[in-house]
């Protein structure tokens, strides 16, 4: 296994799991590190889901030097839920992450045989019978957390009956619910996942891998543990839901042949503020189209976040800023789009570009003369190089940088009536005067240029105010997408019967900038540049053309939410 990470995901200081993972090679537990990351192909992968793509992943790529590697293992034993589309994209996913599985691609349909003949060891060692009472029977005698569950009356069936209903079952000779197969475990255990669990069902579906060969599915607590000891999997990792689970894995291990005895650890899962983390939300929002789909750059799913702009390296990295714990919590998400920034401003090039024009015509400037001005594309990046900007006589400028005040209030450095301020890169001017539509609104400004103020301030002269801006006859016409936080409130779903009264109805608005032409030029799909002054941006994957760039707002240069909430 190897990995196209540029650089490690190991913390500097040890966690708990890096720390067991030491002392078993050290004390010759294990010659080797084998992890798996198992999806289930039900739903895109989601930000959560990073989380243990870094985890096992980076461990194989910190281990290396032992052989470890990492197994990407498709957990479909689900046919009514799976879908080769989502195969297909966890693939990519896991791809864009920076990571490769190399030849270590398993799918859980694979081993149907296999898993059939460890049920059918159960059976004939008494430790499974066929239960055909109802899913509602099965339930209701169950028990509760203090009283015991009732035996089913097909519990003490001998091993011989239970084969004999077990292959009928396979033969598709039952309906769905009629039958199910239960491993016999302990029907008074305090805890519920050993009181007889189900670990096979009947369910007549195609398969995305298998087609119609099967009709009854194992169960996923039957099945992983399984898969893991096939694969000889050294440490399964999972997330803290599934502690209580932990017994009865050990159970299956324990009582089916299998090469190999993984140990189970679990760590707490990532949760993020202003957003769900639950595929069957995320499914939800898609399928009642609040989401133009799974890789809307609204949603918390990786090719969400990926078609937003938000590169891997801030993924990784804010993976590793949470670190692993053994209890649960919930992160800010302005925690992750720090992240996102940080990696930004270090490599995206700089542009300018104006999202609410105002036009500004400078009287004194020739109506014939474009001047070629340079501006740098990255100060973070010498090797950068720089751009060409034309300028002349018509531009444009945003409007919330012009007040329409001739005593505009003592820390507004912008424009106003009378007022001075340098545009980025070029020269100072000076308002005149406004041009009125017949409501009396600004939609033009008469400004004069000082031809003696290119990049620098004249002696004793202060302009404090510096605004970007673009020409008005040589800018290209883009639509921005303005994507903000698809959730209006931290958990979306504490206080409310459905998750979905707190959408954010204005988590998308949709300008028409202006563009300086390099941006233009260099707007190839999924590039990600800087609009100085405005925030980080990125020619969409699907729409944008060089010819027609369409740019998604990827964040902000600052948190603006936290200083609305006063943080």
């Amino acid at each position: 296994m190897s990995t196209t990470s540029p650089e490690s995901d190991a913390p500097e200081k040890l966690d708990f799991i890096r720390e067991i993972i030491r002392d078993d090679l050290a004390n010759g537990v294990h010659e080797t590190t084998v992890t798996r990351f198992p999806p289930e192909p039900n739903g895109y992968l989601h930000i959560g889901h990073a989380k243990s793509i870094c985890l096992n992943f980076g461990l194989a790529e910190e281990n290396a030097a032992t052989g470890a590697r990492c197994h990407l293992r498709f957990d479909d034993t689900n046919p009514a839920k799976e879908s080769d589309e989502y195969v297909r994209s966890i693939q990519e996913d896991v791809k864009w992450l920076g990571f490769d599985w190399g030849d270590n691609l398993f799918f859980a349909s694979n081993y149907f045989e296999r898993f059939y003949e460890c049920a059918m060891h159960l059976i004939d060692n008494g430790l499974a019978y066929v239960d055909r009472q109802s899913p509602e029977e099965i339930r209701q005698n169950r028990g509760t957390l203090t009283q015991p569950g009732t035996p089913s009356p097909d519990r003490d069936s001998s091993p011989e009956a239970n084969r004999e209903l077990f292959e009928k079952m396979r033969a598709g000779e039952f309906k769905e619910g009629e039958a199910v197969l239960r491993a016999k475990i302990d029907l008074a255990s305090q805890n519920l996942n050993l009181r007889d669990p189900v670990i096979y069902r009947i369910m007549h579906h195609a398969h995305h891998n298998t087609g119609d060969a099967w009709c009854i599915y194992p169960m996923y607590d039957f099945a992983h543990p399984l898969e893991d000891a096939f694969e000889h999997i050294t440490h399964s990792l999972c997330t803290l839901e599934f502690e209580d689970h932990r017994p009865l894995y050990e159970w299956v291990i324990e009582n089916c042949p299998v090469p190999s005895k993984p140990r189970q650890i679990e760590f707490s899962r990532l949760n993020v503020n202003y957003t769900v983390m639950s595929k069957r939300k995320l499914l939800r929002l898609v399928a009642e189209e609040c989401v133009t789909g799974w890789d809307d750059p609204r949603m918390p799913t990786i090719s969400g976040l990926r078609r937003r702009g938000v590169p891997p390296e801030a993924i990784r990295s804010f993976c590793r800023t949470v670190g692993l714990t053994k209890f649960n919590s919930t992160s800010d998400i302005a925690l992750f789009e720090h992240a996102i920034r940080d990696h930004l401003n270090k490599t995206s090039p700089r542009y300018m570009a104006v999202l609410d024009p105002l036009k500004v015509t400078l009287t004194n400037w020739d109506e014939d003369r474009f001047d070629e001005l340079r501006a740098i594309l990255n100060p973070e990046d010498p090797e950068a190089g720089d751009r060409a900007i034309p300028f002349g006589r018509s531009l444009f400028i945003e409007r919330e940088d012009f007040l329409d005040d001739e005593n505009p209030p003592r820390k507004f450095f912008r424009l106003a009536p009378g007022r001075e301020v340098r545009l980025r890169y070029a020269y100072v001017i000076k308002c005149e005067e406004v041009v009125r539509d017949e409501a009396g609104n600004p939609i033009e400004l008469l400004c004069t240029v000082d031809h003696d103020t290119l990049g620098k301030n004249p002696e004793g002269r202060k302009v404090k105010g510096v605004i970007h801006w673009v020409s008005a006859d040589r800018c290209v016409d883009a639509p921005v997408r303005l994507y903000d936080r698809l959730f209006t409130v931290e958990n979306p779903e504490a206080d409310v019967d459905d998750f979905t009264e707190n959408l954010n109805l204005e988590s998308l608005d949709v300008v028409h900038a202006k563009l300086e032409p390099a941006l233009a030029w260099a707007a190839k799909p999924e590039t990600r540049v800087q609009f100085e002054r405005v925030g980080y941006f990125v020619a969409d994957r699907h729409d944008s053309t060089p010819d027609h760039p369409i740019f998604n707002r990827t964040v902000g240069l600052r948190d603006s939410w936290a200083k609305a909430k006063g943080k």
